[in-house]
């Protein structure tokens, strides 16, 4: 069974019109359809916990700043992610490959890449027991974890989130060439969220180093490579990720031409 077919079988319709009235309840800023129930998927990555994502960017958009002791800012991360700062998440934003922040729907938290589909990653990725356990129910339905990066320099994206859990991400943190003392915050279309320059004991050198080489050549990159060549880019406003209030005929809203 495909992974769509495991969603509409718990409850998701892929065929359901949408209500003009639904359009502006909340800010998603992908293509985005709706259930029999009025519950908001994305007819792409149907993984995704949409409501939950945008409740991230949301989050991440009033963090003032990332500057700062990196303890800190780690916990700024996790905690806007909707994850807990616990045992479970330690690995979360600290080394090289734990830098995505992902949300997807319970029905397939238990995924476990039992296919092989993302490289170098283990046939028995069982996340679900501890994305269950950290993930701040506040946030919104679904669950929050730190996936991993590699295979996110692809087209399309073949890293845990978008292959294991058929979810977008709604951050990567990418640390800077050539420094590695800086990071962005990228979203799934690998536009800047957030830049942040923390401070204290970061990740160590090589993990920071590696973080970069495992987007590199990929969307992921680009605003690190314009910021690493002196560029100025300008963050996305959380305002402008707006979804249209017009259903197109298979009941999926388009995203705004100004994105």
């Amino acid at each position: 069974m495909s992974l769509l077919s495991l969603i509409v079988s718990r409850g998701v319709s892929a065929s359901a019109s949408v209500p003009d009235s639904k359009a502006a309840s909340f800010t998603y800023p992908f293509k985005v359809a709706y259930s029999d129930n009025g519950s908001p998927y994305d007819p792409e990555y149907p993984g995704t916990a949409v409501t939950r994502l945008s409740s991230v960017l949301k989050n991440v958009a009033e963090i003032e700043s990332l500057d700062g002791p990196w303890d800190d800012v780690r916990r700024m991360l996790l905690g806007a992610g909707g994850l807990k700062e616990d045992y479970s998440t330690s690995h979360a934003f600290n080394d090289d490959n734990h830098c995505d922040l992902t949300t997807m729907v319970s029905s397939v938290s238990f995924e476990h890449n039992a296919h092989g589909a993302v490289a170098q990653i283990s046939r028995s990725n069982q996340l679900g027991p501890h994305i269950q356990k950290a993930s701040l129910a506040q946030h919104g339905p679904g669950g929050s974890w730190s996936t991993c990066t590699n295979g996110a320099h692809l087209t399309p994206p073949s890293d845990v989130a978008h292959v294991q859990f058929k979810s977008r991400v709604a951050f990567k943190l990418v640390w800077v060439p050539p420094s590695f003392d800086e990071f962005v915050l990228v979203d799934d279309e690998g536009r800047l969220l957030k830049r942040g320059k923390p401070t204290g004991r970061l990740p160590a050198a090589y993990s920071r180093q590696g973080n970069y080489k495992l987007v590199q050549g990929g969307k992921y990159a680009a605003v690190a490579d314009r910021i690493a060549a002196g560029e100025e880019v300008e963050e996305v406003s959380h305002e402008s990720m707006k979804v249209c209030d017009r259903t197109s005929n298979n009941g999926s809203l388009s995203r705004e031409s100004a994105l």
